[in-house]
């Protein structure tokens, strides 16, 4: 997620619908050989760690207005502290 100004609920949708398209891309690339498996898989491991950002400020920006906060105080997490969340 880029710097700026926050994100909404809709922005960051939107970008996951942008990375969901980007690995399907990079997947068509891999089987028509015009990328390395090792290039698929680094920028997989990229997307993925967005993908997680993606969701964690989801489920923030969710709690906080279930709890009556704001939205808006909901931040993107460095990558160590999302990767891998369950929920």
């Amino acid at each position: 997620m880029g710097m700026g100004r926050k994100p909404t609920d809709s922005d960051t949708l939107a970008r996951i619908r942008a990375l969901v398209a980007e690995e399907k891309t990079l997947r068509a690339k891999l089987q028509h050989g015009d990328i390395t498996e090792s290039e698929e898989h680094q920028q997989l491991r990229r997307i993925e760690i967005e993908l997680d950002q993606c969701w964690d400020l989801l489920r923030q920006r969710r709690a906080l207005r279930e709890t009556g906060g704001d939205p808006r105080e909901a931040v993107v997490r460095p990558a160590d502290q999302v990767e891998g969340y369950t929920g």
